[in-house]
């Protein structure tokens, strides 16, 4: 008799690659699209109005949908989850899911990365309910800059506030990122670090990128981490540290004198497109592979179709493996109609 063919399950088969060789390891999901803030480079206020049509309920992901889905990319290699937004935090309950997130056996980290203005108020309940970490963006501590950076929005004390509390809480390693424009908050760059040296607390500062087709990015504005590294270490000396692990997108740097560590994220002049292993979910279950992506795949649709979990499975494996993605790579060589061409907004994927 012949023998019998031997069928194996899909979450049990080798972990996917993409086109480039490229593992997927990190997924970052989208649980809200509305934001408190209206910062230029993201959502600018002209755009993202008071009448401008956000994701209603029904639209979003459940959180029971959002812990399927995650259980999933996890059989396909992820470990590590980060909750964006827009701000998260406008999420009604949202520590009843990172409770679920973190309930998830091979999850090795469940981050969030939020504004800050309303980390104060449900930073103690993140940590009761499993949160590792957060990662608060903070453009500039000067008064007018941050608002000019914020649309008006919040304020600075707020946001340190916010820091203060994640702190006692444990929150820990607390990363501040600042977008770096030249004209407009690179004067602050040494006042940001300088508050928080000593702290514990890791600033990273990240190249002005082109991210959607709202934010009115012009290359002109883009100071480069070499830049911003030659200026630092003019007043505290640095030394480079080895990356924690293959895909790191920060390349990190020590001062000398003990006072912590910096980071500089230089997807314009230094792309790392070759080590990407990054996955996006938006807040209505598309899955992207990019953050400079022109389209997604909506996992939503078959989610709500009554797909089971290998029929799933197979769709995020078959987009993960088709993945051709190095957009920070081939910016410079795109004609002017390859770069405008529409790109997701980083408010709908996270950054």
């Amino acid at each position: 008799m012949p023998q019998s063919e031997v069928i194996v399950p899909l979450h049990a088969r080798p972990q996917p690659r993409d086109r480039f060789a490229r593992p997927m390891r990190d997924l970052r999901i989208s649980v809200m699209d509305r934001c408190n803030f209206r910062c230029p480079y993201c959502m600018p206020r002209e755009t993202f109005h008071e009448e401008y049509r956000f994701l209603g309920t029904q639209e979003r992901l459940s959180f029971a949908e959002i812990v399927r889905l995650a259980r999933l990319f996890v059989q396909l290699g992820v470990r590590k989850l980060r909750l964006t937004g827009g701000e998260p935090l406008l999420r009604a309950n949202l520590p009843d899911l990172i409770g679920d997130l973190t309930a998830i056996a091979g999850v090795e980290d469940v981050a969030l990365t939020t504004n800050g203005i309303l980390l104060g108020r449900y930073a103690t309940e993140l940590k009761a309910a499993g949160l590792h970490r957060v990662t608060v963006s903070l453009d500039s501590l000067d008064p007018q800059v941050f608002a000019r950076m914020s649309g008006g929005f919040g304020g600075v004390e707020q946001v340190l506030e916010g820091i203060e509390q994640a702190r006692r809480m444990e929150l820990m390693p607390i990363k501040v990122n600042a977008v770096v424009q030249r004209g407009v908050n690179d004067h602050t760059v040494l006042d940001l670090l300088e508050r928080f040296r000593g702290t514990g607390v890791i600033v990273r500062l990240i190249e002005y990128m082109d991210v959607g087709n709202r934010n009115h990015w012009r290359s002109d504005l883009v100071v480069p981490s070499s830049e911003l590294a030659a200026r630092i270490a003019a007043r505290w000396p640095l030394a480079a540290l080895a990356p924690t692990y293959r895909g790191e997108v920060a390349e990190r740097y020590v001062y000398q004198d003990g006072a912590g560590e910096v980071g500089f994220i230089s997807s314009v002049s230094q792309p790392f497109c070759g080590d990407c292993s990054r996955a996006r979910l938006s807040s209505d279950g598309v899955l992207y592979t990019c953050l400079f992506a022109t389209h997604g795949t909506s996992l939503r649709d078959a989610l709500r179709g009554g797909a089971d979990d290998d029929t799933l499975l197979e769709h995020i494996r078959g987009t993960w493996m088709e993945r051709i993605d190095r957009y920070s790579e081939q910016r410079a060589q795109l004609s002017d109609a390859a770069h405008e061409q529409r790109k997701v907004e980083m408010f709908y994927i996270g950054g």
